[in-house]
């Protein structure tokens, strides 16, 4: 996530804190490369030019220039400043009636459908609200299959209803979730190709019909200004009240997230963070610019360890670290929780920029677990025995080679060793209540 721009960013701050002190013309080179880095990604110009404009007034003042490490400082308030430029108060779901009308609107492609399908989860696992989900797509074939598929997934209900008429559809729906006492009713609304005024029309009856609490509009971060772009028009035509971000897990250039507030007014809400329909979470500006600046989110990586791994497991493995009595079974273990907590290239960008490379590390967590498993329950318990001739009937039921075995068994020896001599290191391997599997 980001990974173009927060190169970018770590060269520019690695040159500002190699300065002794700030002076007039270091702080305008700097911000001269800020100013370019943020136009490569994608930044309204608009939006470009007040930043560097605040960060610069802010940066030139005596505190900063007088401070003990003024590198640092410029950071500290070129983040502040973006964060600002990010930040809405309004960016919290509308829920003030029962059941709360939600309409997700978009272009084709957007990935509206499946955002339907993970907003209904994620208000069912973290809010612990109910939804069905309205079918009200009638354009394009599949997209009622698609959210019923979805929706059985989760476990959410979807409204198909009867007719042609969206209008109709949505208004059943709504007399069904009044009836059923369900918090939420999501729909899935007609996409176009671009921005046209049948599109408009459809959603301005909708809305007249039936005043929603939320118009959220569902963005590719990956088009970057120009998401920005079409949320202008569809704010102008319907008006929005917000928008869900996706694809913010590819190679997005960050343009759409550091704009959208800015130009439209309107906060962002939500953002899609993988291809998983639990990969969605509340946009907090904070968290995205430390990735923006190859800063990492710490943060989310250890929520997100603490969702995955159950408390019980977790206490046990304490418990066998402290006395160095951990075995390949538990290791092997481990590993199955660390793929729960989403994909490696997920894990990694919430890293900070300069860690080590791991290029291929889910590649190689899979060939490490396809060796765990070829061992038999007695050379997990007691990887001691695996000698020469086991090693080699591990390697051919894995479809690894023994050099890989090797390694990985010396590999669990070292952090044995390691576990013997550093007493106490389960307490620092625990972030936000959750233990890391793997050092």
């Amino acid at each position: 996530m980001f990974d173009r721009i927060s190169d970018k960013f770590q060269a520019i701050f690695k040159q500002i804190r190699g300065q002794g002190r700030l002076s007039e013309k270091n702080i305008s080179e700097a911000l001269r490369d800020v100013k370019l880095a943020l136009l490569d990604a994608d930044v309204n110009y608009r939006v470009v030019k007040d930043i560097v404009d605040r960060t610069r007034q802010d940066v030139m003042g005596e505190k900063v220039l007088q401070s003990l490490r003024p590198g640092q400082q410029f950071i500290k308030v070129f983040h502040d400043r973006l964060v600002e430029f990010m930040t809405d108060p309004e960016s919290e779901l509308k829920f003030s009636r029962t059941p709360a009308l939600i309409l997700l609107a978009g272009l084709q492609g957007a990935g509206k459908t499946t955002v339907a399908a993970k907003l209904a989860l994620w208000l069912k696992e973290k809010r612990k609200l109910s939804s069905i989900l309205v079918a009200a797509d009638l354009q394009r074939p599949a997209a009622v299959a698609q959210l019923e598929v979805l929706g059985n997934q989760i476990g959410v209900e979807t409204f198909k209803g009867k007719g042609k008429s969206p209008l109709k559809i949505i208004g059943d729906a709504i007399k069904y979730a009044k009836s059923s006492k369900v918090d939420f009713v999501i729909v899935d609304t007609a996409g176009r190709l671009h921005v046209d005024e049948k599109l408009m029309e459809e959603l301005r009856k909708i809305k007249d019909k039936y005043p929603p609490d939320e118009i959220l509009l569902v963005l590719d971060a990956m088009t970057g200004q120009d998401a920005v772009n079409v949320a202008v028009e569809f704010d102008r035509h319907i008006g929005i009240t917000g928008s869900i971000l996706t694809k913010l897990d590819g190679d997005a250039r960050a343009g759409a997230a550091i704009s959208f507030r800015s130009v439209t007014g309107r906060p962002i809400k939500l953002i899609g963070t993988g291809e998983k329909l639990a990969d969605l979470q509340v946009f907090d500006p904070d968290r995205i610019v430390s990735r923006i600046l190859g800063m990492g989110d710490i943060v989310s990586l250890a929520e997100r360890a603490q969702e995955t791994f159950d408390a019980t497991d977790a206490e046990k493995w304490e418990k066998k670290w402290k006395k160095a009595s951990i075995d390949l079974e538990d290791f092997r273990k481990q590993l199955g929780q660390l793929k729960k907590m989403g994909s490696w290239e997920s894990i990694m960008g919430m890293l900070p920029a300069g860690m080590p490379d791991m290029e291929g590390g889910e590649d190689r967590i899979k060939r490490m677990e396809a060796i765990l498993d070829s061992m038999s329950p007695l050379e997990r318990e007691n990887p001691v025995i695996i000698n020469g001739s086991r090693r080699e009937r591990i390697a051919r039921g894995s479809g690894t080679s023994v050099p890989e075995v090797n390694q990985l068994l010396k590999q669990f020896k070292m952090m044995k060793k390691m576990m013997k001599k550093t007493k106490g290191l389960s307490e620092k391997m625990k972030i936000g209540g959750a233990n890391w599997p793997l050092s």
